[in-house]
């Protein structure tokens, strides 16, 4: 049922106009290296060592998107969350992941990891404070576009399967810095490719929300008003 929504979902650019990867939706190319915030968070060996299962904390949160021309991506993520109701309980998300890409025709842009992904979640408020598990999820981007920001130069705005922007990213190389392209360390448990969901959600109590396929039926909503939404790009 999950892999025929998805179908149904590449199949929706009949109902609405199609993109044109022109200047005018892009600036520049997607390809190259992207990093949020104050860019401290980069992909490439500097964050992640998959054969070790291990990270390189940068200085500060933020993420990081590379692109390669023929189809590769990786992906970095560090991310803190606040909980409300104690303080001092901060939970911390370290994320990779890689694999292919494709740009659909309808705007959006479908990431299928190799399935050796993973992420390492600290939250000292938790009954397991520190643990690392696969993360392994084909990841779905409704919309996005390239645009020239005044101060920080070409900029890549991403947005989300239920169409919430992620924050801008700004181009650091148009070269993509990454690990290789490959399945990088052995992994138990196989991919589910047919999963269409974005990154995992850290909940205030340090547990961990990810969205399924109940969240395809709004998705479908969002891409097929997508005639309008193309207005905002």
């Amino acid at each position: 049922m999950i892999f025929t929504s998805f179908l149904l979902l590449l199949a929706v650019p009949a109902l609405a106009q199609d993109i044109v990867y022109d200047a005018a939706h892009n600036v520049t190319a997607i390809t190259g290296t992207w990093s949020s915030g104050s860019k401290n968070v980069i992909t490439g060996s500097g964050f992640a060592t998959p054969s070790q299962e291990s990270f390189t904390y940068p200085a500060t949160t933020g993420m990081s998107y590379s692109f390669s021309a023929d189809g590769y991506y990786e992906i970095a993520r560090y991310r803190m969350t606040s909980n409300g109701s104690v303080p001092t309980c901060i939970t911390g998300v370290m994320n990779w992941a890689h694999g292919t890409y494709v740009l659909e025709s309808n705007g959006s842009i479908v990431m299928t990891p190799f399935g050796d992904g993973y992420q390492q979640i600290q939250d000292p408020c938790a009954a397991i404070s520190n643990f690392i598990e696969n993360y392994n999820y084909t990841e779905l981007y409704v919309l996005w576009n390239i645009y020239q920001d005044p101060v920080n130069g070409y900029t890549l705005q991403l947005y989300q399967f239920d169409g919430s922007p992620l924050p801008p990213q700004y181009l650091i190389s148009t070269s993509p810095n990454m690990l290789p392209t490959q399945a990088l360390r052995n992994v138990s448990s196989t991919t589910t490719a047919a999963t269409v969901q974005n990154a995992a959600v850290v909940n205030a109590n340090g547990g961990e929300r990810r969205w399924g396929a109940a969240s395809l039926t709004g998705l479908l909503t969002v891409i097929s008003g997508f005639g309008l939404a193309s207005l905002l790009l």
